[in-house]
């Protein structure tokens, strides 16, 4: 059975940094896909960051150069670097992985399993 586990998160002043990490159990990501989804109170989820097993990479274009997405194998976890962090980046965020596919989307359809969730609040 698959299970991701979050980790990180709270809420910080503008321009701080955050991180969220993400424990992978029963999911042979190297493989596969895994990334971060986010969903503020209103809006649609929207991807955030997806790195892929042979390492490429997509982002948001409201987070590039201020997000950095990253594994670590021996871990089977992967994280979120958030720096330079705008109020507008607050919302629930959720670490995801792909269900037999490799590729990077940010489509969150794409996505066939899901983390509990983390909120990021981030006061101006």
């Amino acid at each position: 059975q698959v299970q991701l586990v979050q980790s990180g998160g709270g809420s910080v002043q503008a321009g701080g940094s955050l991180r969220l990490s993400c424990a992978a159990f029963g999911y042979a990501y190297s493989s596969t896909s895994m990334g971060w989804f986010r969903q503020a109170p209103g809006k649609e989820r929207e991807g955030v960051a997806v790195l892929e097993g042979r390492g490429n990479t997509i982002y948001a274009n409201s987070v590039k150069g201020r997000f950095t997405i990253s594994k670590d194998d021996a871990k089977n976890s992967v994280y979120l670097q958030m720096n330079s962090l705008k109020p507008e980046d607050t919302a629930m965020y959720f670490c995801a992985a792909s269900s037999g596919w490799s590729g990077v989307s940010l489509r969150p359809q794409d996505f066939g399993y899901w983390g509990q969730g983390t909120q990021v609040t981030v006061s101006s």
